[in-house]
């Protein structure tokens, strides 16, 4: 009989790993919330049609457009950097989560790519002679249009795709207390609802209903960022504990001999 023995050495050198693991996740979380000012920061563009036309400063939607392209290379760090860990638990949440956060993070893209391209005909086109005021105030309204729909799919609805999969992870596998994965279970249908009520025009993105019904999944996305920068992974999660002795080179058990009916004994005989 083998028994493998796990050696203290071996033991902390898995912790240590898994601290940096939890570490650096919670720090990438933690990243994502950098991009809240954007929405203020991006009134120019939203309340002003003259905008494009040269109105205004853009420093601000420059400054808002960097932190976007930040969120979007953390967000999906915070996959790539659990998914060993998650899928322990299941592998298809671990990927479901990887894949969500690569759409989400491909999208805040496209709605920065928009934004930047309102700047770009705001310096390059609306100070010609040959420039169509009419025609750049359409264009400008078109891109703006098509950022609000980006961040629809990205920053809102992949939240609950996100609070799906991790969600799941965390809850059954412990790793982190109960409580927070069951904030943004319940705040998955309140911010779909809300979504969906946005997509057809029952509501404006920038309702404040809106942001209520977005609440529980940021502070979901909040306290687990925090949690797993100060605190780190649960010690208590099964997914941690290292296989017991019991567990480790136990050979399968050999079936002795029986005797019993129509079974033969060692003697090659049969016994009835």
């Amino acid at each position: 009989m083998s028994i493998t023995a796990h050696s203290p050495a071996t033991t902390r050198r898995a912790t240590d790993t898994l601290r940096r693991t939890s570490l650096t996740a919670g720090i990438l979380y933690l990243i994502t919330f950098v991009s809240m000012p954007t929405l203020a920061l991006y009134q120019g563009i939203h309340n002003r049609a003259d905008f494009i036309l040269g109105a205004g400063s853009d420093t601000g939607v420059l400054w808002a457009a960097l932190s976007e392209v930040v969120v979007a290379i953390a967000g999906i760090g915070t996959a790539v950097v659990l998914f060993p860990v998650a899928k322990r638990q299941s592998e298809t949440a671990a990927l479901g989560f990887v894949t969500s956060r690569v759409v989400e993070g491909c999208l805040i893209i496209v709605g920065v790519v928009s934004v930047l391209s309102i700047v770009n005909l705001r310096h390059d086109v609306a100070g010609t002679d040959a420039a169509d005021r009419a025609s750049l105030v359409t264009t400008g309204h078109t891109l703006s249009a098509v950022y609000d729909n980006a961040f629809l799919l990205s920053q809102s609805l992949a939240p609950i795709v996100n609070a799906c999969c991790l969600g799941y992870v965390m809850y059954r596998s412990g790793l982190v207390p109960r409580i927070l994965p069951t904030i943004g279970f319940i705040g998955v249908p309140l911010l779909l609802a809300a979504d969906i009520a946005v997509f057809f025009g029952v509501i404006d993105r920038t309702a404040p209903i809106n942001a209520l019904a977005a609440l529980p999944i940021a502070l979901w996305e909040f306290s687990i960022g925090v949690y797993m920068t100060f605190k780190g992974f649960k010690p208590t999660s099964p997914l941690l504990r290292p296989p017991s002795n019991a567990d480790v080179g136990t050979p399968s058990p050999v079936p002795s001999p029986r005797t019993g009916n129509g079974v033969r004994s060692e003697r090659g005989a049969s016994v009835n």
